[in-house]
């Protein structure tokens, strides 16, 4: 980080900066840093001001610490109880680095005193939100899973310094496997129009601690990183065992939570980075009560980081997924506003430089003349996700939200455990819950044996197309088997030449992101357009009708309405068409094929199906189905059904796919993560809608 330090007052004074914010009486803004892999703590002061959207965060050459409310999410036109918390930033005027020792030894080793008060959400009420949300959402279609957030509460005296600078000791002796340790204290700007604080975020003042195991994004030298974590092990009073955890890395809901955020976050890196993302590890971090399992994901990016954050508006591990939908269950759900719950901090700083433990050699050096150019985009980012956190409000209350992730498996008193065990260890920095036993006297859980080995198991299951380096679009002077070959030796190599014109349209759910990318490394030029902003159908050589939220026998929702619409123009012009999952589900409707709910949800379920006579290992996000059965006689004014479509259904009579003259759909998601014959289907299903030949190297 860039730093300007003020001369000490005193010769004897070594932590100068330190000193100040511990001897402030709440009117200086400061904020304590102890971020992963660094035995330093980061005091950073300087002065606060309000911005309206991320694209106005203050990139003028100072180092810049944002706090982004959830309320942000309006940027992209999700729905959300808009609490008015402002996007609070601290730049940055100095700072110092303090060798942890010294700043455990200066901060207040005991908690200040805070009167419990309970969960806002009785267990039993929380409990029922659970099954309303499995029932209501996931059982209608509505999306792969969700997250519902209640908050812990008490209520302290205490000063806001004292009181942050105590937690903040308390976390970083006590907690481990954090990504960010934190306080921060932001007054509201004395001028500058700043809005006035809501009640219920933090008052008038900012002020908040916390230990996030989640990195949500950094930007480092046009290398962006993710870092989905799903999946909870929660560990016994007695502490964590190595039977414990074996059992948690083979349960099956716990496995499929992973790969659902994983595939979330795939979506957005695909937006992100022009060659797509890659799928690094996974990994399991521990922490002092808890252990979750993560994976990393990577890929290069050009655009201005605060772009950047804004395209990766929020993470699905504290949210839902697809994320559209998921804003919009989370406000049937929740009552109060989440304030900065789920939100992030994002430090900001110039140069384009930082420590990053995640850096590696092959893929974050430049080339001659790559270096980024001065301005917004050669600043690095940093940016955890606001969960582990306690806000100290104006009026004393302390608050504490968790969260739980809600799938089709989910037992709803196990979800009450999880945001308990998930509240706990910042409320045990608080000293509201007793600490127990410290890090010393736990095991570690990836030194045991057969954690490794349950780890790997788990990437048996994963597209080798997106654990591939990937390589940018090709161009229209580019071969599509020139990029096939150098992105991935085991994927499909189109016959024709780069050029085709495909236009990918989206209905809520950025999938289609990821479609694209693999439409683009097949040797076509694909475009992402959402579904109410299409003018025309016909123009391109190929349409692709991408997935959604919904039911597809709802015909008064204006996205089902237009995908019928969409398939009869293209099918009447006797255009190219391919439909996925939502929309292949309405083509089988037109089609004649009943639609029907399954027994049970397949949200992020990877199954092996018959697709034409070839077994597909295929990804399944759905909770409707198409049945196969004997059609009436075709409808005259039907065009749909006058292309007597060849279907292809699995063992159940599920309708796995369907084809015909120009025309191809498909159940599964090509394009997830879990789709291990993903890409090869894609392949021989557009060659099918395109009239090109066969690909013979599409044989596996």
């Amino acid at each position: 980080m860039s730093r300007t330090h003020r001369p000490a007052t005193s010769a004897t004074t070594r932590h100068p900066l330190l000193d100040r914010v511990l001897a402030s009486d709440g009117s200086l803004p400061f904020a304590l840093l102890r971020r992963h892999g660094v035995a330093e703590v980061e005091v950073l002061v300087g002065e606060v001001a309000d911005a309206d959207l991320l694209g106005d965060i203050p990139l003028d050459g100072a180092p810049v610490l944002a706090v982004v409310p959830f309320r942000q999410a309006r940027e992209r036109g999700f729905t959300v109880h808009d609490d008015g918390a402002p996007l609070r930033c601290l730049v940055v005027r100095e700072s110092e680095r303090v060798p942890l020792p010294d700043a455990v030894a200066a901060l207040p080793p005991e908690s200040v005193a805070a009167e419990p008060l309970g969960f806002d959400i009785p267990d039993d009420e929380y409990a029922g939100i659970v099954r309303r949300v499995i029932d209501d959402e996931i059982g209608q279609g509505a999306g792969a899973n969700f997250v519902v957030m209640r908050r812990f509460e008490a209520r302290t005296g205490a000063a806001p310094v004292p009181a942050l600078t105590s937690w903040f000791r308390a976390l970083i002796t006590h907690e481990v496997g954090s990504y960010w340790t934190f306080a921060v204290h932001a007054p509201a700007p004395a001028t500058g129009g700043a809005r006035p604080m809501p009640a219920d975020p933090a008052g008038g003042t900012l002020s908040l601690a916390g230990a996030t195991p989640e990195r949500h994004l950094t930007v480092r030298d046009g290398v962006a990183r993710m870092n989905p974590i799903s999946g909870t092990y929660r560990h016994p009073v007695t502490g964590p065992t190595r039977d414990g955890v074996l059992e948690f890395l083979r349960d099956t809901k716990e496995n499929e939570e992973l790969f659902m955020v994983v595939d979330e976050e795939m979506k957005m890196m695909s937006a992100l980075c022009p060659g797509g993302g890659r799928i690094v590890g996974p990994y399991l971090k521990q922490m002092a009560r808890l252990s979750h399992t993560e994976y990393l994901l990577e890929g290069r990016t050009t655009l201005d980081p605060r772009e950047a954050l804004r395209l990766t508006m929020f993470a699905p591990t504290v949210t839902g997924s697809p994320m559209e939908n998921a804003c919009t269950v989370i406000a049937r759900h929740e009552t109060r506003p989440r304030g900065y719950y789920s939100g992030f901090l994002a430090l900001f700083e110039p140069g384009d430089v930082g420590s990053d433990p995640d850096r590696r050699a092959d893929d974050a050096g430049h080339g001659p003349g790559e270096r980024p150019e001065a301005g917004p985009r050669a600043y690095s980012l940093d940016a955890p996700i606001l969960i582990r956190t306690a806000y100290l409000h104006d009026d004393g209350r302390v608050s504490v939200p968790a969260g739980a992730t809600l799938v089709r498996h989910s037992v709803p008193e196990h979800e009450v455990e999880e945001t308990r065990a998930k509240a706990a260890g910042v409320l045990a920095s608080l000293g509201l819950v007793p600490r127990g036993a410290g890090p010393d006297a736990v095991i570690d859980l990836n030194a045991q044996p057969g954690v490794a080995e349950a780890l790997i198991a788990r990437n048996r299951q994963l597209a080798g197309f997106w654990v591939q380096p990937q390589e940018a679009a090709p161009t229209t002077t580019t071969t599509a088997t020139t990029t096939a070959t150098t992105a991935d030796p085991d994927a499909p190599e189109p016959s024709w030449p780069t050029g085709r014109s495909v236009l990918v349209v989206d209905h809520e759910d950025q999938f289609t992101t990821m479609l694209a990318h693999q439409l683009r490394h097949l040797g076509m030029n694909a475009r992402v357009i959402r579904w109410d902003a299409v003018d025309d159908v016909l123009a391109d050589d190929l349409v692709v009708l991408g997935p959604g939220p919904g039911d597809p026998r709802d015909r008064e929702d204006p996205r089902i309405a237009a995908i019928a619409r969409r398939i009869h123009e293209r099918v009447t012009a006797g255009r190219p068409l391919l439909a996925v999952c939502l929309s292949h589900q309405v083509l089988a409707g037109l089609a004649g094929f009943p639609i029907r709910a399954l027994p049970a949800p397949r949200q992020g379920v990877r199954l092996e199906a018959d697709v034409f006579g070839t077994t597909a290992a295929v990804g399944y996000y759905n909770t409707f189905g198409a049945r196969l059965t004997t059609l009436d006689a075709a409808d005259a004014d039907n065009p749909v059904a006058r292309l007597a479509l060849e279907p292809s259904a699995d063992a159940n009579g599920v309708l796995t796919a369907l084809r015909g003259p120009g025309v191809a759909s498909v159940q599964g998601h090509l394009e997830s993560v879990l789709s291990a014959d993903g890409i090869t289907v894609l392949d021989a299903l557009t060659r099918h809608v395109l009239g090109a030949p066969a690909n013979p190297a599409a044989t596996r």
